[in-house]
């Protein structure tokens, strides 16, 4: 009984915070609803268009503002109140998903409706992501971050395994445009939650002052510091490649298998199961440096390359549970590894950069994946990501065997493991 309580200790360590749980509330919401979205989108402009590149341009477009826009919202980040940030941004998100589910109820939708709502929900994502995700350390404090991010993660992944469920649900019983209309809704509760936080029990990083040169010091600090650049560079070849499966997924279902929508609804949930259980492992057993990170990337890789010669799609969608629980172990690596590492002051920046590495990445990833899934297949999809995982992993690899940077991530790992 002592050891299972340990275990729910460590696991859920980050709960003990009420901030923390009355934000984890309103994520667990809003997350449900961004999942629905995500499946009725894609299912949307395959409707419109049946072409795999076009939702992969419908992706790039949401996701270019972070690449060309993403470092300087890591400077905003580190110059404002995070949370005012938030709750701003995510009002905006709430009224994009609400213009999106009207156009579609109407019957008025187009394909360039889609592109330009697209776009916009990408530029409020540039902004917001670094607030947030440097926020929450200012939530629960270094000795918690790593937890409170695999449990994120572990939200993130039940809410892909529920939202696509639910969303396949409401697509057969009131249409694709009640989807984004419950989108809509869910964000109520982020922000709510974001409204109601005690803010005395916060620690903010005091905000960068405004000056020249901010976004060029950021870079600089992070090439120099090969703790950061390392886990970045393997995370934006990763996060161009191997997490296209928004792309990949629909091909597989509706070409590949030729089972429909449900069987789509089925891959994504399944990916989100597995998810679960990695970010519980992680939140539990995880470590931070590059070391753990190789590995995650190489069985990610594995993993995925599997997946690809699955013969039939109930042995697709099993594998997939794996898939998504490797996934998610790489994600919360990086994310947790960059955290720690980060000082202060240039926290929004580093995780800014980090979310240019994985979301930003997917507007050169995207078309490249659509692009692939439309010339050899979904099957094709899966096995461009597995290289890219087992290319980072020896990108890695590389660097971990020079002998300067041994000692530096020995030394690191008693600091940063937790």
């Amino acid at each position: 009984m002592t050891v299972l309580a340990d275990i729910r200790g460590n696991t859920f360590a980050a709960m003990r915070g009420p901030n923390f749980r009355r934000y984890i509330t309103g994520q667990a919401i809003s997350l449900v609803g961004t999942w629905m979205q995500t499946v009725a989108q894609s299912w949307l402009v395959l409707q419109l268009t049946g072409s795999a590149t076009a939702i992969g341009i419908v992706l790039a477009l949401q996701t270019v503002p972070m690449l060309l826009l993403g470092p300087y919202g890591g400077v905003i980040a580190d110059r404002s109140d995070k949370r005012k940030l938030m709750i701003g941004l995510q009002s905006m998100m709430g009224l994009l998903a609400l213009i999106l589910g009207l156009l579609v109820i109407t019957d008025a939708v187009e394909l360039w409706h889609v592109y330009v709502l697209a776009l916009g929900l990408g530029l409020n994502q540039c902004f917001e992501n670094p607030a947030r995700q440097s926020f929450m350390l200012e939530m629960v404090g270094p000795e918690d971050l790593r937890n409170a991010v695999s449990l994120q993660s572990t939200l993130a992944a039940c809410s892909r395994m529920i939202g696509p469920a639910v969303a396949g649900i409401v697509i057969a019983a009131g249409g694709i445009g009640i989807c984004f209309l419950l989108n809509a809704a869910s964000f109520v509760a982020v922000v709510t939650s974001l409204l109601t936080l005690d803010v005395s029990k916060l620690r903010p990083s005091p905000p960068t002052t405004r000056a020249r040169g901010q976004l060029r010091e950021g870079l600089a600090y992070v090439r120099r510091t090969p703790d950061l650049a390392v886990p970045l560079a393997m995370m934006a070849l990763v996060g161009c490649l191997a997490y296209e499966f928004q792309v990949v997924l629909p091909v597989l279902a509706d070409h590949t298998f030729e089972a429909g929508a449900g069987a789509y609804g089925f891959l994504t949930a399944a990916m989100g199961a597995g998810s679960v259980v990695g970010g519980l492992v992680v939140a539990t057993w995880g470590r931070t440096g590059i070391k753990p990170l190789v590995l995650a990337a190489l069985a990610f890789g594995v993993a995925m390359a599997v997946a690809a010669a699955a013969p039939s799609l109930p042995i697709l969608i099993a594998l997939m549970v794996i898939v998504g629980a490797l996934s998610v172990t790489f994600t919360t690596s990086a994310n947790s590894t960059l955290q720690l590492a980060a000082s202060p002051q240039m926290r929004g920046r580093v995780m800014a950069l980090w979310a240019v590495a994985f979301l930003g990445s997917t507007a050169i990833g995207g078309p490249i994946a659509g692009w692939v899934v439309e010339q050899w297949g979904g099957r094709a999809g899966l096995l461009l990501g597995a290289g890219a995982c087992v290319v980072a992993a020896l990108i890695g690899t590389a660097v971990l065997r020079r002998p300067a940077h041994q000692s530096s991530d020995a030394a690191d790992s008693g600091s940063l493991s937790r």
